[in-house]
């Protein structure tokens, strides 16, 4: 039976010893949806929108790489990485749904799940954040990660 790695022997969370692990590459990549009314879709045009504050999906891409940079201040125990890549994507997809994805990457002892759904999810609330005044009936949804490389194994959701 797997045992959840956060806990120590005697069931007390502790921080992942990564000291012994194999450097590697490691990469991720999440998905975030929002779904927008069909009024304040109306507003998007060439795949963004200008608000007050500033373009959407840009502020967005600026949001979630830098929410990425920040992850094991927000999650009390994810090691402080130094990543080598973050893009995140924002774009209506074909079912009218505000799409999010985050890909990181690094060389390193641990993996950067953490980092990529960071990333989806922080974009997604500046989406959220930056459309508001315009209603409030945004859906955040599917926050997931889509697949992960490196490490003790891969994984790819289906």
């Amino acid at each position: 039976m797997k045992k959840l790695t956060h806990l120590n022997e005697d069931g007390k969370v502790n921080m992942v010893d990564v000291g012994d692990k194999a450097v590697t590459k490691r990469t991720a990549k999440a998905q975030a949806l929002v779904i927008l009314s069909e009024e304040v879709l109306s507003l998007f045009e060439n795949n963004d929108v200008q608000t007050k504050k500033g373009p959407v999906f840009q502020t967005a891409v600026i949001a979630g790489i830098m929410a990425s940079k920040k992850t094991s201040e927000l999650i009390p125990l994810c090691h402080p990485i130094g990543l080598n890549k973050c893009n995140v994507s924002v774009r209506l997809n074909e079912n009218r749904e505000v799409e999010i994805i985050a890909e990181a990457s690094i060389h390193s002892k641990t993996g950067v799940e953490m980092e990529a759904l960071t990333a989806a999810s922080v974009a997604a609330l500046t989406v959220y954040d930056m459309v508001k005044s315009f209603g409030h009936d945004i859906e955040i949804r599917h926050i997931r990660l889509l697949e992960k490389t490196g490490g003790k194994s891969d994984f790819k959701a289906s």
